[in-house]
């Protein structure tokens, strides 16, 4: 792969894109953590308030209507991300309103709205990515968006909670980052249009036609658990990561903060490009593989700081590593995903299978690790989080010859 796949005009403004798609994750996870870590919310209120991106897990049941529809302007895809991004600019400004502590409900009534039209975003933003690029520029566009992705989430993650701490407050902080919706939602309107290809006919063809053509392979259920299980330990390693470093190893939320603005952005610019021209020369199947084995590396990492508690370098090591494999390891896994997926029911499709991958994340990561940390602490949860990594390594190389054949 040549640096000039990154230039190509269809490549380029995924990178925009992706920041766009992955700033509201971390405004209803890890910077929402935070927040009510601070203002004094119980560690058992905050693993429930994991379960707000829950629409991340369910967004295949409304990716039908995303195929079927498209907006009187820009187009199936384009339209429904500006839509997307105008909604999402408004209530994250709204929740900037709320106090964690007497608004509890209502913030984490509208940060499930927020992971809803995030969630929305996805869909049309996946579909969109798959079909605006040519097949030899997958790996690179993966990699750019990959890695929009994953400054999306630095901004509002590690960047956001300096802003909140040091300069604007939390409310602030929310504002800022609606204010930046709308900027995404200009960017989206000036992006090249993808290849059209033919809308489903009818309501039943968009909801049942994409799902059985997928489920009519006969290797469907088995692709399935590999894409629930692949980024598992990853899951819950970073389920509650935030509130680790903060309670469980002594930083400041300004520390952390910083952390993660500083190294996080260097360690995902290094992940995903250096992801994306492996992926070229590795192949798929051996990207997965050795992709998989760093992540669940990088979670001993964690279990350093646990040991080392309140040691700058360490943590700085441990969240450097993290960025790194995490952009690596997701970078492969949208190629998987695309390489799955008929370009006639993209956004479905590709919903489905990103879907299912968020189901440890929400129903299992979230809900789980507050106890299990509570019953082991953190250095042995860490080193559980490298067990949970090795059933999807295992289940990978069982299905190394159908992941070639993607290739």
């Amino acid at each position: 792969m040549s640096f000039k796949q990154y230039l190509s005009p269809r490549v380029y403004p995924l990178l925009v894109l992706g920041v766009a798609s992955g700033l509201p994750l971390a405004l209803t996870g890890g910077t929402f953590q935070a927040w009510a870590t601070v203002a004094g919310v119980s560690l058992k209120q905050i693993g429930f308030l994991t379960l707000v991106g829950i629409a991340y897990t369910f967004k295949f049941l409304w990716a039908p209507l995303i195929d079927r529809y498209a907006p009187p302007i820009l187009g199936r895809r384009r339209g429904w991300m500006v839509i997307a991004q105008v909604l999402l600019g408004v209530a994250l400004i709204a929740m900037g309103v709320l106090n964690p502590v007497q608004d509890l409900i209502w913030l984490a009534l509208l940060a499930t709205l927020v992971a809803f039209l995030s969630a929305t975003q996805d869909i049309a933003f996946d579909a969109y990515s798959t079909e605006v690029l040519d097949k030899d520029e997958r790996a690179a566009g993966a990699a750019i968006r990959t890695l929009g992705y994953r400054i999306g989430m630095v901004l509002s993650g590690g960047f956001g909670m300096v802003m909140a701490e040091r300069w604007l407050g939390w409310g602030g902080m929310y504002m800022v980052m609606g204010a930046l919706m709308f900027l995404f939602a200009f960017v989206s309107m000036l992006s090249p249009e993808p290849k059209e290809s033919q809308a489903p006919r009818t309501l039943q063809e968009a909801f049942v036609v994409p799902f059985k053509d997928f489920f009519s392979r006969p290797e469907a259920w088995a692709i399935l658990l590999l894409i629930i299980l692949y980024k598992l330990g990853d899951a819950f390693a970073g389920a509650l990561s935030t509130t680790f470093l903060i309670r469980g190893a002594g930083f400041s939320a300004e520390i952390v903060g910083w952390m993660n603005k500083i190294l996080a952005v260097i360690a995902s610019i290094l992940g995903a490009l250096f992801g994306g021209a492996l992926m070229n020369k590795l192949g798929l199947y051996r990207s997965l593989m050795l992709f998989g084995i760093l992540q669940a590396l990088s979670n001993l990492a964690y279990w350093l700081v646990a040991v080392v508690p309140q040691n700058l370098p360490v943590m700085a090591l441990a969240v450097g590593f993290e960025n790194i494999c995490g952009g690596m390891g997701t970078a492969a896994f949208v190629v998987l995903v695309m390489g799955l997926c008929n370009v006639k029911y993209t956004a479905t499709q590709f919903a489905l299978l990103t879907a299912l991958s968020s189901v440890g994340r929400v129903f299992l990561a979230g809900p789980l690790t507050p106890p299990i940390v509570e019953a082991l602490g953190w250095p042995s949860f860490f080193l559980l989080t490298v067990a949970i990594a090795l059933p999807g390594l295992v289940l990978l190389r069982w299905h190394k010859a159908r992941i070639e054949a993607i290739q």
